[in-house]
C-alpha cells in the first residue's frame, strides 16, 4: 500500500494531539481513546508511519481530528488569526502606510538576498532531519566546527556516516564535493510563486489568489506538511481560511515562513505593510503562530532593506508587529537575550534545545528562535549567521535559507558574500515552478526590483 506522507489520518492525529497541547487546548480525554485503540504515536521524523492502519482505526483518526479541532483554547486570546485582532495586540507596530514609499532596494541588494537564501538553504540540506550531537559530530570529524563552510563527507569516518547518513535527497547535490548549482528545494521554490503572485496581482492580492495560483503552477509533490494539508483541502472544496485549519496540524509550523521573503523585499521600509502581505499568504495553510512567523520574517526583511538599520534593529521592528503575549514572541525575545549573553553560540543552542525539546522539529516556534538568535549573535554577519543558524539543528535547510536572505540583504551587493558560498552556485537554480528554472540570481533579483518599485 503507498503511504503518502503528511495526510493519512492515523499519522496525523499524534501531531494533532501534540498541537492541542501546545496551543493551550486539553486533548488528554481524545489521547486516552485513541491509545486504547491501539493507535500509534505521531511519526518521530518523517510523515507516515511504516505500516497502515485499520480502517477502523483510520475512521476514528478522522472523527478525533474533528472533536480536537473543536476544543477551545485557553491561548485565543492571546494568539489571534485574524489580522484586525492582531493589530489590536499590537498598538506599536510602525504603520507607514501615509508616508512616501521609501525606494526599492537595489537590485544588486536583491541579488544578495537571494543568494544569501540559496546559501544558507544548501548548507542546511545535507544534514536536515539529523539530531543536534549528530550535526556536530559530522562536521568535527572534517574539521569544519564552529560550522564555516558547506558540509563533506570526505574525511567522516565510515562509522559515524553508517550511524548519522546525510539526508537522502540531498547527499548527491549539497555536499561541497557535489555541488552544481543550486538544487532545488521548497525553500526557493515558495519565493519564486510568490513572485509570480505578485506579477500577476499585485500587492492587493487575496489568499484566495495565492491558492489558485498553487493549483495552476505548485505540483503537488512539492508540498509538504501544512502545504500539503492545504493543497489537499483545496482539492476537496474547502475554501480559504478553513484550508489552514480543516484536519491541519502543522498549522503552527514553519512553511509559511519560508515563503515570506518576497513579502519583505517588495516592501522596504514598510514592514507593517509586508507582515500585512505575509498575512494573506500565510492564512491558506497557517494559524496563530504559524502566521506571525511570517509576519515577523517579511517584517524584518522589509526594514533590513532600506540598507539603513543593523540586524538588532531589524529583529525588534520583526517582534512589533506580532502578538507580544503569543508564545513566537516570548520565545524569540528568549533566544535574543540568550544570544546577546552567552558569548558561546553552542551554550545558546544547547539552551534553546532544552526549553523547546517536547516541540517537534519543524514547529515555526523553535525554529524562529534559533533564526533570530543566530541573526543576534553573529551581528548580521552572513557567514556567522548561516552558519549559526544550520549548527543549531531542527529545520537546517529552512534556518539557514532566512537567516542567509536577511543577512545576504543587510550585505547589500554580491560581491559582499565569500565566493565560498555563492561560486558553487553558479548563478543557476534548478525548480519545478514553469518558467523559472535554471534561471539566474541575477535575474531573479531584477524581477524582484520590478515588483518594488511598482506604485
Amino acid at each position: 500500500m503507498l503511504r503518502l506522507t503528511w495526510v493519512q489520518p492515523e499519522d496525523l492525529l499524534g501531531h494533532e494531539l501534540r498541537q492541542a497541547a501546545e496551543d493551550g487546548r486539553e486533548p488528554w480525554t481524545v489521547a486516552a481513546r485513541w491509545r486504547a485503540a491501539g493507535g500509534p504515536e505521531a511519526p518521530a521524523r518523517a510523515g507516515a508511519s511504516p505500516r497502515p492502519a485499520s480502517r477502523y482505526l483510520r475512521q476514528l483518526a478522522e472523527d478525533l481530528l474533528d472533536e480536537l479541532a473543536d476544543l477551545p483554547s485557553r491561548l485565543a486570546e492571546d494568539e489571534p488569526t485574524d489580522l484586525a485582532a492582531i493589530r489590536r495586540h499590537t498598538p506599536q507596530a510602525p504603520d507607514l502606510a501615509t508616508r512616501p514609499r521609501p525606494a526599492a532596494p537595489a537590485p544588486a541588494a536583491l541579488e544578495a538576498s537571494w543568494l544569501g537564501r540559496a546559501a544558507g538553504c544548501l548548507l542546511g540540506k545535507p544534514v536536515e532531519k539529523l539530531p543536534l550531537d549528530a550535526i556536530r559530530r559530522l562536521a568535527r570529524s572534517t574539521g569544519n566546527w564552529p560550522l564555516d563552510s558547506y558540509f563533506t563527507a570526505r574525511g567522516v569516518p565510515a562509522p559515524l556516516l553508517a550511524e548519522h547518513p546525510w539526508n537522502r535527497r540531498s547527499a548527491g547535490t549539497s555536499l561541497a564535493e557535489n555541488i552544481d548549482g543550486m538544487p532545488e528545494d521548497d525553500d526557493l521554490n515558495y519565493p519564486l510563486l510568490n513572485l509570480l503572485l505578485l506579477r500577476r496581482h499585485g500587492r492587493d492580492f487575496t489568499t484566495t489568489d495565492v491558492a489558485g495560483l498553487w493549483l495552476d503552477e505548485l505540483p503537488a509533490g512539492r508540498t509538504f506538511t501544512a502545504e500539503r494539508i492545504a493543497y489537499r483541502n483545496l482539492l476537496s472544496g474547502i475554501e480559504p481560511p478553513r484550508t489552514a485549519r480543516h484536519r491541519n496540524p502543522f498549522r503552527e509550523w514553519i512553511g509559511a515562513l519560508i515563503r515570506a521573503d518576497v513579502h519583505g523585499w517588495t516592501n522596504p521600509g514598510d514592514p507593517a505593510a509586508a507582515a500585512a502581505q505575509a498575512h494573506r499568504d500565510a492564512t491558506l495553510t497557517h494559524t496563530a503562530n504559524g502566521v506571525y512567523a511570517a509576519m515577523f520574517t517579511a517584517a524584518t526583511l522589509a526594514t533590513a532593506a532600506t540598507g539603513r538599520h543593523d540586524i538588532h534593529t531589524c529583529l525588534h521592528t520583526g517582534l512589533t508587529v506580532i502578538p507580544p503575549r503569543s508564545r513566537l514572541a516570548r520565545a524569540i525575545t528568549h533566544a535574543v537575550e540568550l544570544a546577546e549573553v552567552h558569548p558561546d553560540f553552542d551554550t545558546v543552542v544547547d539552551e534553546l534545545h532544552t526549553v523547546h525539546k517536547a516541540t517537534h522539529w519543524v514547529h515555526a516556534v523553535p525554529n524562529t528562535a534559533l533564526i533570530a538568535a543566530a541573526l543576534t549573535h553573529a551581528n548580521g554577519d552572513f557567514t556567522g549567521s548561516v552558519c549559526r543558524a544550520v549548527s543549531g539543528g531542527w529545520d537546517t535547510d529552512s534556518n539557514g535559507a532566512t537567516a542567509g536572505s536577511i543577512a545576504g540583504l543587510l550585505a547589500g551587493d554580491p560581491t559582499a558574500l565569500p565566493d565560498r558560498w555563492t561560486a558553487p552556485l553558479k548563478n543557476r537554480l534548478a525548480t519545478s515552478v514553469a518558467g523559472f528554472d535554471g534561471t539566474g540570481f541575477d535575474t531573479l533579483a531584477h524581477l524582484t526590483h520590478r515588483e518594488a518599485s511598482r506604485p
